[in-house]
């Protein structure tokens, strides 16, 4: 009898943990107004040996935006608001009109933001895991995504911490985001990129 008080308190204590779904998962991932942290991106073409990498810091600031800073190799800042998406150039914020990169930057906030219903738009989702330890696995659904993306894989706990994009034609993309910070106020670029 006793054994069996204890195998239910079990099953009791991690009933939560069977239960995560999309809903949770996304109401978790859109709690902090802000995310910000450093990443490191590597992506792996099929005509190289060696993966490509990059590094810089970003800023997600619920219903606002992305803001997107590459620092090495090369400096690059990007900015996705409703408005659209700009690249800054020496003292500006200049229009891009690239539909591909726009969609690329476009799921990468529906992805960190944890907006479910724009990727269940475009994708099959398969969650598993529970809040502090879940895996996301998108598989593409509409006729764009299926010619980009053979599937995605989002990981992560409180926040989002890795993303793989394993694409059509064979190419793979990892990021993983580290040192982040949630519910903070934004400072410097990413505050004035960002800023209502």
């Amino acid at each position: 009898m006793l054994k069996r008080f204890f195998a239910l308190l079990l099953c009791l204590t991690f009933l939560p943990a069977w239960a995560f779904d999309t809903a949770q998962l996304t109401a978790q991932l859109q709690q902090p107004a802000t995310v910000q942290g450093s990443f490191t991106q590597q992506r792996f073409l099929r005509t190289l040996s060696q993966p490509m990498q990059t590094s810089g810091r970003f800023a997600l600031r619920n219903r606002h935006g992305l803001y997107w800073q590459i620092d090495q190799p090369f400096d690059l800042r990007l900015r996705v608001r409703p408005d659209g998406i700009a690249q800054w150039s020496g003292g500006q914020w200049r229009s891009t009109r690239q539909s591909g990169q726009a969609a690329q930057v476009k799921l990468f906030m529906a992805v960190l933001g944890g907006d479910m219903r724009e990727l269940q738009r475009q994708f099959d989702t398969r969650l598993t895991g529970h809040a502090r330890q879940w895996r996301l696995q998108l598989t593409p659904k509409t006729a764009v995504m299926r010619q980009v993306f053979d599937s995605i894989t989002v990981e992560g706990g409180q926040l989002v911490q890795r993303i793989e994009l394993n694409e059509k034609q064979g190419d793979r993309t990892v990021m993983q985001f580290h040192q982040l910070q949630a519910g903070q106020a934004l400072s410097g670029p990413a505050a004035q990129a960002l800023a209502p």
